[in-house]
């Protein structure tokens, strides 16, 4: 796979796993993923406002594709309770390739509903 289909890897914190998983129910029901792995219990330690904070975190782990990042990291932007969230995009340099097709699959397009036929009389 090239361009726009390639699969990445997205890297998110969130103050805790409610924020994690309503970010990932979003990303993934609007199609900009077709997964996302919450891992709670993450201490983050970080300089903000001129001071080191520690801070336990949810991080989330995203798979997508390259051709949807701007509108995934727009949608976190918006959506995200962070003034400036961590939204860090990770290359995937090989794996299986039926899971990236898995990927592109996912994030496509919502499939078209399938015809109606009338009963038989």
């Amino acid at each position: 796979m090239s361009g726009a289909d390639e699969p990445v890897s997205v890297y998110i914190t969130a103050a805790n796993r409610a924020v994690a998983l309503a970010l990932a129910r979003r990303l993934v029901e609007d199609r900009l993923a077709a997964c996302a792995n919450i891992v709670e219990g993450v201490t983050s330690v970080y300089r903000w406002g001129g001071k080191v904070e520690t801070a336990p975190e949810a991080a989330l782990f995203v798979k997508s594709r390259r051709g949807l990042l701007d509108a995934l990291v727009a949608r976190v932007r918006a959506e995200h309770d962070y003034d400036c969230p961590c939204i860090a995009v990770l290359p995937v340099i090989g794996g299986n390739p039926a899971f990236f097709e898995w990927i592109a699959a996912e994030t496509a397009e919502a499939p078209a509903a399938a015809p109606e036929f009338a009963a038989p009389d």
